[in-house]
């Protein structure tokens, strides 16, 4: 490279930082939409909001939440990551975001998205999954809920916010340990799911803590067991799968997003603003009364979590291999 080639990359370098400093300062100059790829009622729904509200504090401008579920989260993370990447739109997405790209390919179809589209802001919350069923079911414990399932084989359905999704996978972890089968009923999302078990369509399903905890409290439902290491904090009483004997961990994560292509002075400020909602009273006031907590990672850490997630659940994706 000669002289004059370098100075016009460092001409263009400077004109870039330049640019990303001026919207930066100017950021934002109208309200965000936050996409959520679910229905209302489910996690990322119910940690998308407050987390909203508090970001909306910070940066002095209005944030929109849209729920726009379908493909199990597919088509509201499409949306965003082929947004452009300005700043006005992000995405509060759940865990089953690293497993969609890989499922498709497992059941030979393009991908809606690839996780390289996207960039990783925060993790705001992670919590293992549990086992919940209505309370007037026959199921008082776990062991009477699997022993009616080995005896019983398709007569208990569960429900989930749609294939290779965050309560789908870890309902078909425990058919496996277990050499169980029970009927898998898809829906558009956690919300609609929960419904259904409510009203009696399904026997069970597989749900954050932050879904459930209402119906639990009020007497509707029941929590039998979760996919955690310990005992829940805000479920002291229900066991671990692991104490049960039944070797299967599984957690959800709630995290935020951009386009791949947002520059590096919006994310800042998106970051610091992310930061601001998890130290927030309300935020943490809101989350706490559903049932879980923030457990949150900057952008560098949760980047990382997020390529060792997608590593280690692409890994058990094709281990669950074709459903239907």
């Amino acid at each position: 490279m000669n002289s004059r080639q370098w100075l016009k990359v460092m001409m263009a370098a400077a004109i870039a930082c330049s640019g990303w400093s001026a919207m930066a300062q100017a950021y934002p100059t109208k309200p965000i939409t936050m996409v959520v790829p679910f229905p209302p009622g489910g996690v990322a729904d119910t940690v998308g909001r407050p987390v909203a509200e508090a970001m909306s504090r910070h940066l002095k401008q209005s944030i929109v939440v849209e729920n726009k579920g379908g493909a199990g989260g597919g088509i509201g993370m499409a949306q965003v990551a082929k947004s452009k990447g300005d700043g006005y739109t992000l995405l509060m997405s759940l865990s089953s975001l690293v497993v969609l790209p890989e499922a498709a390919r497992i059941l030979q179809q393009t991908p809606l998205y690839e996780t390289r589209q996207l960039k990783p802001i925060a993790r705001f919350t992670a919590d293992p999954t549990v086992l919940v069923v209505r309370a007037d079911s026959p199921w008082k414990t776990y062991a009477e809920f699997m022993a009616y399932a080995k005896t019983n084989p398709g007569r208990i359905s569960f429900g989930s916010s749609g294939n290779y999704g965050t309560m789908h996978v870890p309902m078909e972890q425990l058919k496996a340990a277990t050499s169980s089968f029970m009927l898998h009923v898809p829906y558009t999302g956690a919300g609609p799911a929960v419904l259904s078990l409510l009203g009696g369509q399904i026997e069970a399903l597989s749900t954050g803590p932050a879904s459930v905890k209402q119906h639990i409290a009020s007497g509707r439902l029941r929590a039998l067991a979760h996919w955690g290491e310990g005992r829940l904090a805000s479920m002291p009483e229900v066991p671990s799968f692991k104490e049960l004997g039944v070797p299967i961990q599984y957690s959800q994560w709630s995290g935020m997003f951009v386009p791949a292509d947002t520059p590096p002075a919006v994310v800042d400020a998106l970051r610091q603003a992310a930061r601001f909602a998890a130290q927030d009273a309300r935020a943490v006031a809101a989350l706490t009364s559903a049932g879980t907590s923030f457990m949150y990672q900057d952008a560098p850490d949760f980047e990382r979590f997020v390529q060792a997630d997608a590593k280690d659940m692409g890994a058990l994706v094709k281990r669950i291999g074709k459903v239907d």
